[in-house]
């Protein structure tokens, strides 16, 4: 059960800065809010966890400081900067990943292109035809959605490599982002 909790009057979100997160990855980018197509909340955590997180055992399997993890989300809401090395953990970092990803109105594969992956996940062709499918489906998804599924799978094949220290293998990441 989701704990509902409304923030303090003095702690509630600044209107004057856009909103971060919850927000469309098309909406991030026409507020500047992106870099090369990749929400900069994402590229900041991506670089702080290939940096400091690869073999941290459980790493997108144990949660984050709650209280830490809406710090950080919080700063973002406010465009405050924000050094995770200074004000986050390897696992709160994670944990706001997650919770950004969690939070896109339409996912990174929108609604309107979901059945089609399922459907082609479960087709019985030869592999060689999915992939060719597979490719041509990957061609209707908006840039914006593509440039960060692309970004994400390249991180999260970083992140398997270390499966041997961090448990965190293709699988257990599928498990983990699959519902996101």
């Amino acid at each position: 059960m989701k704990k509902i909790a409304a923030l303090p009057l003095n702690k509630q979100r600044d209107t004057t800065c856009p909103k971060v997160f919850g927000v469309s990855l098309l909406e991030l980018q026409q507020q500047g809010l992106s870099k090369n197509g990749i929400p900069i909340v994402v590229w900041n955590i991506v670089e702080y966890l290939t940096q400091h997180g690869m073999t941290q055992e459980g790493l997108f399997r144990v949660n984050g400081s709650m209280k830490m993890v809406e710090q950080l989300r919080l700063q973002y809401e406010r465009g405050e900067e924000v050094e995770l090395v200074k004000d986050g953990d390897v696992y709160s970092a994670a944990s706001l990943l997650k919770l950004f990803l969690r939070e896109l109105p339409d996912g990174i594969i929108t609604s309107a292109l979901h059945p089609k992956f399922i459907q082609l996940y479960q087709d019985t062709r030869n592999d060689m035809q999915k992939e060719s499918n597979l490719k041509e489906l990957l061609k209707e998804l908006p840039d914006a959605h593509y440039c960060l599924l692309k970004y994400l799978c390249q991180f999260l094949i970083k992140v398997a490599e270390h499966h041997v220290e961090n448990r965190m293998n293709l699988c257990n990441l599928a498990t983990v982002f699959g519902p996101n």
